[in-house]
Parts: C-alpha cells; structure tokens; sequence
C-alpha cells in the first residue's frame, strides 16, 4: 500500500492537504486535512450584533456576499424582523448574492479547474493556423505558462484547437468576472466585502439607472454563459465521459435554498425561494428541511469540545495536538446523516422538486452528454451542476432586476434587543451557509459559522464515517502513484474553500491552547 500526501492543494481557496492510500490502483482511505488555522467565531464575541453582517465577510474574499447573507438574515431572526423586509431590499439582496454566484462560478471552471484538462505545453507549441493564435501564445509566454504550472500532469485528451480555445475564454473568463464584480458594486458598493445588505434590508435604493446598468452588463455575461461558458463546459465533459462514473461520494444532498421569493413568511426553512430547501437523496425524493437536525461533530478535529452539538450552542475550542485530530473543520452531519452540498445539491433538489425549468434544462444537456441522470453524482457531474446554475441564476436574475419598484421603501426600521437568538441560511457557490446568534446584553454572546467547505471537506465523524470528500475520493483510481492527477480533478470538482472552513484566530496570539505563530 502507498501513502500519497498532496499537500497543500493549490488553485483552492485556502489551505488544504489530502492524504489517502493507494492499493492495487485505488484510492483505500482518505483523510482530508484543512491545515488553515483561522477565526471568526471568537472575534465576533462581545461585539455588536449588526457587525456580524461586515466581520463575517472577511472569512472569505471570494463568497462574501454569502457570509453577508446569512449574517443579515440572522440579524434579522434576531431583531424579529424576518417577514418584514420590503420586496426591494429582498431583491436587491438577490442580485447581489446572484452576481457573486455567476463570478464565482465562471472563477471556478475556467482558472481554477479546468486547467487540469488543458495541456498548455501542446498550446505554446502549436504550429496550426488560428485567428489568435499569436495573442494566446504571448499571454502564455508573459506568464511563463504561470498558473497554469505547476501541476501534475494529466491525460490530456483535447484537441488543440479545443486547447488554444480554452485558453482564449480563460482569458475572456477575466473580463466577464470583472462585469458580475460591477453588478455586485451597483448595489452592494464595493467587492470584495459588499456594504448594500444591511439589518432590515439595503442601504441602497433602487432607480432606473442602476437596473439600466445593471441589465447591460448581465446581459453580457448571459451571452458569454450561453455562447462559451456551457458549450465549453459539454466539450470537455464529452472528451473526459469516464469521470462520469467516478466519484459518486455519499449520494445525500443537502440545500438550505437560496435566493428569497416571497415576502412575509419570517420562517427561512420554508420560504419560497429559487433554489428549494430539502434534502435529497437518489431515489430523488425531497424530504424537508429541519435545521433541528444539524449537529457537528470534532472527535477528528483540532478541537476540544462535546460531539453532536447544534450550531446554536457550538463550541470553539481549538486543540492542535489533539492525537486523534488531522483537521481544523469540524464535522456536520444532517440528522447522523453525510451529505454534500453545493451546485449539485441543489440542481438536485430542483430536479426533484419538478422545477420545470430546471428539469428541461438538465435534461437536455444530459442528452447533449448522451449520458445517464445517474451520471450527475459523479466528479464531472458537479462541473455540469454549476454552469447549469449559473445559467439559471443569470436568467433569473434578468427578471428580479425588473420587479424592482423604484420610489418604493428599501429598509425597516429596528432596535436593537437585550437578549435574543437568531439564525441566518442561505447558499453560496459552493453549498448551504448558516450562521448563528446569540445576544446578551445587546452583544453578540456566541457566534458559529457553517460553510460550505465545513460539510464537504468535514473529516471522520464519531462513527468513523468520512465526509463528503473524503467518500467521494475513496475507490478512486489512480494510474500513477507519483502523479496523482485523478485526485486533485476529484477535489477541484467540490471547489473547496479551507478560509471559509476553518477560521480561528486571535489578534492577540493566543486562542484557548494555541499560540499563533
């Protein structure tokens, strides 16, 4: 049996290592270790509650506008205002979310992942004829194939013609971000780290201008997703049909939904929104959602602290010598149950919900594939998920801009409570966000953060059962031992986030047991 150690794994946000045995060509057991050593819970402590909404984003400058959701919704629960947010605030908040979903998921194909599928060595050697041949050589050479290299290199299958295309939409890639970037800035001000979701709704109010400016520039982003982005995403999913069958994982799906519909319904688990709440399964039966069930769990992780406890009286007590710990994420589990979250999980979610728009979309990209429903749980599956969401989310967001009513209130007045308790889900590029209150004495007493990442990239629980990721790895096979390309495509296809998972620190240097070098 050999050992294969990837550590860290790069193009992800934050610091991740794999560790996993390899035995007669396949992956045996996985432990997935996120080595980043953060903090968010600890510092939140003693603070006012609304700064939740702008502390929380600084876990991740990637997805904060998911941190800001959730938080704003929490603040909300807290402040009793949940089913008093004016249908402005609410959409507004939509678009802000929903720009950061298209960004995100245009950064996460085109210059993260599928550069483990293009072989840029055959690009800068390439001697055929091409329009931009010349450009794409030079962008390459200015970069000295950089970010491409290094990496382990793979089976590279496509032609190179698909190649050099693949190279020029990255490049496209860049500009069609820095577009959602200047969606997000309309209503939320700025990015990274948006200021428009405030306590009781936004702090902009909408007018013609900004849904005239706004429209411009998703109008060019829906273009690039249906011109490039999905026929990209179908011609590398063609050329790689085996990682359709690769990478199924715990085949338990988990969505908090996202992307609010209704107004006046204060209770988050069963409010109408785009994206449903549920979990599914793949009997494709949706049973609904009960945050009562979430529970995490640290016999595994650099934690001290009590097992199966709710996020609403978590724990943060990190332990780095802990003997049984190879992990600063904790566990989730849903009702003892793993489950994954993100894009896959809730095209799922819609599919099984019979979401007609949804279903005729996945179904005719299946039929595109000319692959199987059952073909979805798989490594390729979750590339084909996301830029099914993002299409769906653009076209959405199209006609949530125009449902604004300008001259129409965009806030509700608060005050601030001596005690109470409040609870914020919601969904980010990679999956279900929660976030938890606790108020005493008009502060926040505790303060616990579930990302993403915290679901996925969880280690063993108590019953020794391994978390998303880690099941999705195992029975992988691998044809190299000494270059393990199969893994790092498996890991990438989650798009994990480690910032946003494991977040302890303290500006003073010290947190419980540990000392911050």
């Amino acid at each position: 049996m050999a050992v294969i150690s990837i550590d860290p794994i790069s193009r992800i946000e934050g610091h991740l290592d794999m560790e996993v045995d390899v035995e007669n060509g396949r992956v045996q057991n996985v432990r997935s270790g996120g080595s980043l050593f953060r903090g968010f819970e600890l510092i939140m402590q003693n603070r006012e509650p609304e700064e939740a909404i702008v502390l929380s984003q600084r876990i991740c400058g990637v997805c904060p506008p998911s941190h800001a959701m959730a938080a704003t919704l929490c603040v909300d629960e807290a402040f009793g205002l949940s089913g008093n947010i004016p249908k402005n605030a609410r959409i507004i908040r939509n678009l802000i979310l929903g720009s950061n979903f298209l960004q995100n998921d245009v950064l996460h194909f085109y210059h993260l992942m599928v550069l483990d599928y293009v072989d840029i060595t055959a690009v800068a050697e390439y001697s055929g004829k091409d329009a931009d041949l010349n450009a794409v050589k030079d962008f390459i050479k200015r970069g000295a194939l950089g970010p491409f290299v290094p990496r382990y290199e793979g089976d590279y299958r496509l032609t190179p013609e698909m190649n050099i295309a693949l190279v020029k939409h990255y490049i496209e890639a860049l500009e069609v971000r820095a577009h959602a970037h200047e969606m997000l800035a309309l209503w939320g001000g700025k990015m990274p780290h948006q200021c428009g979701m405030t306590a009781g709704g936004v702090s902009v109010k909408p007018t013609i201008d900004r849904m005239t400016d706004f429209l411009w520039r998703l109008s060019a982003v829906q273009d690039f997703i249906d011109t490039v982005f999905l026929p990209d995403v179908i011609t590398v999913a063609k050329s790689y049909s085996d990682y359709f069958s690769v990478g199924g994982g715990c085949e338990e799906f988990l969505s908090y939904g996202v992307f609010d519909l209704e107004d006046g319904n204060p209770d988050q688990a069963s409010r109408k929104r785009f994206i449903h709440q549920g979990l599914v399964d793949t009997s494709l039966k949706v049973q609904k959602l009960d945050i009562t069930g979430i529970a995490e769990d640290v016999k595994y992780s650099w934690f001290d602290g009590r097992n199966n406890l709710p996020p609403a009286a978590g724990e943060t007590d990190p332990d780095p010598k802990k003997q049984t710990g190879y992990s600063f994420i904790k566990s989730p589990r849903y009702k003892g149950r793993v489950v994954e979250v993100g894009p896959l999980a809730h095209i799922l979610i819609n599919y099984a919900s019979k979401d007609e728009v949804v279903t005729a979309l996945v179904d005719d990209v299946l039929k595109q594939l000319g692959v199987k429903f059952a073909s979805l749980y798989s490594i390729m599956g979750r590339n084909i998920a996301r830029v099914i969401e993002c299409k769906l989310t653009a076209d959405a967001m199209a006609r949530w801009v125009m449902e604004l009513e300008p001259g129409q209130p965009f806030y509700t007045p608060f005050s601030i409570p001596e005690q109470a308790t409040g609870f914020g889900i919601s969904g980010a590029p990679r999956g279900a966000i929660g976030h938890w209150m606790e108020i005493e004495k008009s502060k926040i007493k505790n303060y616990q953060v579930i990302t993403p990442t915290t679901w996925n990239g969880s280690p063993r629980d108590a019953d020794n059962r391994p978390g998303p990721m880690e099941a999705a790895l195992t029975g992988l096979p691998v044809r190299d031992e000494t270059n393990p390309f199969e893994i790092i495509r498996a890991v990438r296809a989650f798009d994990p986030c480690i910032a946003c998972a494991a977040h302890i620190i303290n500006g003073s240097g010290f947190v419980g047991k540990f000392h911050v070098l």
